[in-house]
């Protein structure tokens, strides 16, 4: 085996399924006006991956707060005032790590429950099924989470977001000695708009990533259990490794039209 394809193997997605999860987000989209109308699927999808993440974004967002507080501190000794701990926080929170560690955490979990429920439908004809009973599988199963995904990506963002300045205040408040209104002073004179916007715009961008990889390596699930947990598998890493790239990508697009500016 080649070395490039023992990588496209590993990572679960190479550049020949680029165009298949293309086609699958055309067709998607092209059903969002009729699949909305089924507010019912949309809203289940968004429950379970908006208020099922819950728990988990708060855990991580908490403890990602604290870490940055500890971390800007320690880089500050000596050179910056610790008054300048808050906007340091909530930029790097609202920025980056916000929208890139909710991503990780909710596309683990969401793009395995994707891939896994769709693998088994698939595995099962049970997506046959819906195209003899002349329901299109895309509009009944890939649309309404997608539409879910996008939405509830930057709403946990926001949530993550407050939580994890909230975290990072505990820590300077008890472990630095910092008061709350210098924190909360130095958020407030330096964080702007387009800071919020980056990091929702870059949610909305992962929430697609997510719920089209549980999707397409669902829907192309082959022999049974084993075939499932193969695609479940390709789903949480390929999801993972895209966040990663479209943040760089991103990020480099957003940094150059403010310096531009």
């Amino acid at each position: 085996m080649r070395p490039t394809e023992y990588l496209a193997g590993s990572i679960g997605f190479s550049i020949s399924e680029v165009g298949a999860v293309f086609l699958l987000l055309l067709s998607a989209v092209k059903r969002a006006p009729r699949a909305i109308r089924q507010k019912h699927l949309v809203v289940e999808q968004m429950q379970r991956i908006g208020l099922g993440s819950l728990p988990l974004v708060l855990v991580t967002s908490v403890f990602t707060g604290g870490v940055a507080a500890v971390q800007a501190a320690y880089q500050f000794q000596n050179y910056v005032p610790l008054r300048y701990l808050g906007m340091v926080i909530g930029k790097s929170v609202v920025i980056e790590l916000g929208p890139v560690l909710t991503a990780l955490v909710v596309g683990g979990r969401v793009s395995a429950a994707i891939a896994a429920e769709l693998g088994t439908m698939k595995v099962t004809e049970q997506i046959e099924a819906l195209e003899t009973l002349a329901i299109d599988p895309v509009r009944y199963l890939v649309t309404p989470r997608l539409i879910a995904a996008v939405v509830m990506l930057p709403v946990l963002t926001v949530f993550a977001d407050l939580v994890a300045i909230m975290g990072g205040y505990v820590v300077a408040f008890v472990g630095l000695d910092i008061n709350t209104h210098v924190y909360f002073n130095s958020i407030k004179l330096y964080l702007t708009t387009g800071d919020v916007f980056s990091g929702l715009i870059k949610a909305f961008f992962f929430g697609a990533i997510i719920a089209m990889m549980g999707c397409h390596y669902g829907m192309k699930t082959r022999g049974g259990a084993e075939g499932v947990g193969i695609a479940t598998t390709k789903a949480v890493v390929s999801a993972c490794l895209l966040i990663l790239i479209t943040d760089y990508i991103l990020a480099s697009l957003l940094f150059s039209a403010v310096f531009s500016g």
